[in-house]
């Protein structure tokens, strides 16, 4: 069955529910719906979650995967499944493509941004994956792109299962404008297996990786993640991935949302940190 029957059925079975605030979709209809996470038993979907979206006046989805109960939350369900530009969110992917392709010696290496004037007066430096990463450095990354090459990503991604592997013919735009995309489902799987150390990467580049990533530390639980912001849309697009590690287990989440002026960009944390909250994640 393609998507659109997917959407769909997904459309039908709504209708034929009497709005519950949480629904709970089918092991076959979450196969048919949810081939990025093809092997989950339970798939709900919290219609009372997006007042946290309503609320900060942002339109988005949320995706929360539970690997230790083989469970996925959703948030806006069928923007879930949409693919759409990762922006920043690929400097992950990113980094542990450097790591292995060698065009870098570590995470540590100081990376050239090319000495132009940029966007963020940040970026005017030559800085390291680690340091790229937490500043979201665009020079600094596509520095590492033309390393890479075209070729090469085509590989990685294919092996990474990540989005739809487009790589294009802009080697330092593909991520940025496309025609890279990701949805909020596939990145929520990608990260389930970035933070248990399960991609085909070594593991040494996943925990250098994770490393890098990690926000900040709560009652026991930590938060890793990366921002992402595209203005290649209309409205833009912005995103918060990453992954709760606490007494739990890994939890790996997704949030995208519509960026209709700088200070929508700001709630994109605050939303996925209140949603998590809400859920007892975080």
């Amino acid at each position: 069955m393609d998507s659109a029957m997917g959407t769909s059925m997904l459309n039908w079975r709504m209708m034929c529910l009497t709005k519950p605030t949480i629904r709970f979709i089918g092991v076959l209809t979450a196969l048919l719906l949810f081939p990025a996470i093809s092997h989950s038993q339970t798939i709900i979907e919290r219609t009372d979650l997006q007042k946290t979206f309503q609320e900060r006046n942002a339109v988005g989805s949320f995706a929360i995967y539970d690997p230790a109960k083989d469970e996925l939350i959703l948030v806006n369900s069928k923007r879930a499944q949409q693919r759409m530009i990762p922006a920043s969110t690929f400097k992950i992917a990113n980094a542990l493509i450097a790591l292995e392709t060698g065009v870098v010696a570590n995470e540590n290496e100081v990376i050239p941004y090319g000495g132009k004037p940029q966007r963020f007066k940040s970026w005017e430096r030559d800085m390291s994956i680690r340091d790229g990463i937490k500043i979201s450095n665009v020079p600094v990354f596509q520095e590492l792109a033309t390393r890479i090459s075209i070729v090469r990503y085509e590989d990685w991604l294919k092996r990474l299962h990540y989005g739809n592997g487009l790589v294009g013919s802009n080697v330092k735009t593909f991520w940025l404008d496309g025609p890279l995309k990701i949805s909020v489902v596939e990145q929520v799987k990608f990260l389930t297996k970035l933070a248990q150390q399960k991609l085909p990467v070594s593991k040494r580049s996943q925990v250098r990786v994770a490393d890098i990533l990690k926000q900040e530390t709560k009652a026991g639980r930590t938060l890793y993640g990366k921002t992402g912001w595209t203005s290649a849309t209309t409205p833009e697009l912005g995103w918060f991935v990453g992954w709760v590690d606490g007494e739990n287990g890994i939890q790996a989440f997704a949030l995208n949302m519509d960026i209709e002026n700088r200070v929508d960009a700001k709630k994109r944390v605050a939303i996925a940190k209140a949603v998590l909250e809400k859920l007892g994640k975080f």
